[in-house]
């Protein structure tokens, strides 16, 4: 009997640790989820829910995500992205060319198919070609570079980067306006991000590859409903046209892509909603930041990014300003900095990390060093363009 009561006490000990081990993994994995989630929680104490609550969500936001995040899926179980950079790496022959041309092809990517996106199918590339040709001192200034083309990649176009999508739909900015407010920091960072990649000692690389054969049929399809994801960021059609046809789509043709979307970025945007349509009704916070946004609305955002995601400071400070230009290039160069500056750069760490466990903090110091001289210089020089 005794030990029947020891054997049960033993099970359920096991089972609460096997459960709390699976917390501790979730929770590492979505930092920024369980963050958002708790925000919201806090402030709904504040502001209790009620019919306004419905006004703070952004569903266009939300399903242009959806509809970019599950094509972008799509396209990469077809192995469309790996057979593309795969081409570029047969074209450039040594280790400068060969990182610059991953760095380019992030850059480019983000502004396609939205930063994190971009990261999660081309650092594996960027992983494939440098321990395939057996570069890996390179790692991680690669992923570095990687990281920061992608977070300033995407700030060209209204649906290269989340926060980009919100604000854009938000002001209703013309998309001429737009792209004419982002011209100048982009061309900066394509500079610097260059400059950087120019200091790469120039290596001969080789390595064997097995053919892939793309599908026919599916690349054309996704092709076209990636185009149709696009031209429902440009409100040339309604977005719920594309809620309907792009899941419909996928269900027949691949219902993988559907079950790997990222739906915790989508649950973060909708926590970082509440979060911030919560701190617009409290009066003494309308204040601060009607205040400081008052004073310089690109310093606040860019500051604000370093502390709470360049996201969460987009929806929040949009709040308090009608001023669009200031803000939008302060949520998009604010995305360098710490590596909670952006979701991205969570990603970016994940993902060296998990393949490289012990360089943690040696990367991290990269990561600041660059992260920062970029942050510096495109804050000075935005400062004086926009003043």
């Amino acid at each position: 009997m005794a030990t029947a009561v020891k054997k049960h006490g033993a099970f359920h000990h096991h089972h609460h640790s096997v459960i709390l081990e699976k917390i501790g993994r979730f929770v590492k994995k979505n930092a920024v989820l369980c963050i958002a989630v708790c925000l919201a929680v806090t402030t709904a104490f504040i502001v209790p829910p009620d019919k306004a609550y419905l006004s703070y969500f952004d569903f266009k936001t939300l399903t242009c995500l959806f509809c970019t995040l599950a094509v972008v899926c799509a396209l990469r179980n077809i192995r469309f992205f790996t057979v593309l950079a795969r081409k570029i790496v047969q074209l450039f022959k040594n280790t400068r060319a060969c990182i610059l041309a991953l760095v380019y092809i992030t850059f480019l990517g983000s502004m396609l198919i939205a930063n994190d996106m971009a990261l999660l199918t081309f650092l594996p590339l960027g992983y494939f070609v440098l321990s395939s040709t057996g570069k890996q001192k390179y790692m991680a200034f690669t992923f570095i570079m990687q990281n920061i083309s992608a977070n300033l990649g995407g700030m060209l176009t209204p649906f290269g980067n989340p926060q980009n999508l919100y604000l854009y739909t938000k002001f209703h900015i013309p998309t001429g306006a737009f792209v004419a407010t982002m011209l100048p920091p982009f061309c900066i960072s394509i500079a610097l991000i260059t400059l950087c990649c120019l200091c790469v000692k120039k290596e001969p690389l080789s390595f064997d590859t097995e053919e892939i054969k793309l599908p026919v049929v599916k690349t054309v399809v996704y092709g076209i409903l990636f185009a149709l994801s696009i031209i429902i960021v440009f409100r040339i059609i309604p977005y719920q046209v594309g809620l309907v046809i792009i899941p419909v789509a996928l269900l027949i043709m691949d219902r993988k892509a559907l079950a790997k979307v990222d739906y915790g970025l989508l649950l973060t945007f909708i926590a970082f909603f509440i979060f911030a349509g919560n701190m617009a009704r409290i009066s003494a916070v309308e204040r601060l930041f009607a205040s400081l946004l008052q004073k310089s609305p690109l310093l606040v955002a860019t500051l604000s990014c370093q502390v709470i995601s360049n996201v969460p400071s987009a929806i929040l400070l949009s709040q308090f300003t009608s001023d669009f230009a200031p803000l939008l290039v302060g949520v998009n160069i604010g995305g360098v900095g710490t590596l909670i500056s952006s979701l991205a750069s969570l990603i970016t760490f994940r993902e060296y990390t998990s393949k490289n466990p012990h360089s943690a903090g040696k990367y991290i110091l990269l990561f600041s060093a660059f992260n920062f001289a970029f942050l510096g210089v495109l804050t000075v020089a935005e400062y004086l363009i926009l003043f």
